[in-house]
């Protein structure tokens, strides 16, 4: 596929200034092709962008208002949900709300920034990643420099927000008892013992909701 004449600009979307920023340094070595224009945590779309990329970490899937919502900006030319969670009703959900693109957080840099030029283009990109794809270490979440897995960090910053285990598991698809493992296992690693401390842990360790908008990241549009 050829490259557009011009970069794709890109908006994205998350709860968490960690997160965004983190998918946008995986995007900056590609900035002759794609442009951030805005990181968005828990604020309306500003910008009038080629792509918005909602980034599923602890926030709603696409069966929820937030993801309408975003399809409904005028501003937002195409969006994409880029998410680990693949589980068929969600990949229904998003198909019937029209979205233009269902990425895999297990591709590459490369691969997502020619995901990316292919929604652009006008194509509808559902990446479902395989059996026995390696879950890469791109981009960035609350707690992995203190050990914690992607999706223990996401149980922990619902927890944190004040999501109890039934709530957790219908946000993420999965099950009581696998959010309960992954509950303990993350207790483990931060050394807590009650959800109680945990929360507090997440607390002081920039697991709540951020506010703010990073406008023209690193000098873009």
């Amino acid at each position: 596929m050829t490259p557009p004449a011009r970069p794709i600009q890109v908006a994205i979307v998350d709860d968490y200034d960690v997160v965004v920023v983190g998918v946008a340094n995986m995007l900056e070595p590609y900035r002759e092709r794609v442009v951030v224009a805005e990181l968005d945590t828990n604020k309306p779309l500003v910008d009038e962008v080629d792509v918005a990329l909602y980034d599923s970490f602890a926030q709603p899937e696409s069966d929820h208002d937030e993801v309408r919502t975003l399809i409904d900006n005028p501003r937002a030319h195409k969006v994409v949900i880029y998410t680990w969670n693949f589980h068929p009703d969600l990949l229904d959900m998003a198909r019937e709300l029209g979205v233009d693109g269902y990425l895999s957080k297990a591709l590459s840099a490369r691969e997502l920034v020619a995901a990316l030029e292919a929604v652009h283009s006008g194509e509808t990109v559902i990446n479902e990643p395989s059996t026995r794809t390696i879950r890469t270490t791109a981009g960035d979440w609350p707690g992995r420099s203190e050990g914690l897995s992607d999706r223990e960090a996401e149980i922990l910053a619902l927890i944190t927000q004040g999501k109890n285990n039934a709530e957790v598991a219908a946000l993420t698809y999965l099950s009581p008892n696998t959010v309960k493992s992954y509950i303990r296992g993350l207790y483990r690693k931060i050394d807590v013992e009650s959800r109680t401390q945990a929360v507090l842990w997440g607390v002081r360790h920039g697991f709540m909701p951020d506010h703010r908008r990073i406008d023209h990241w690193r000098g873009g549009p």
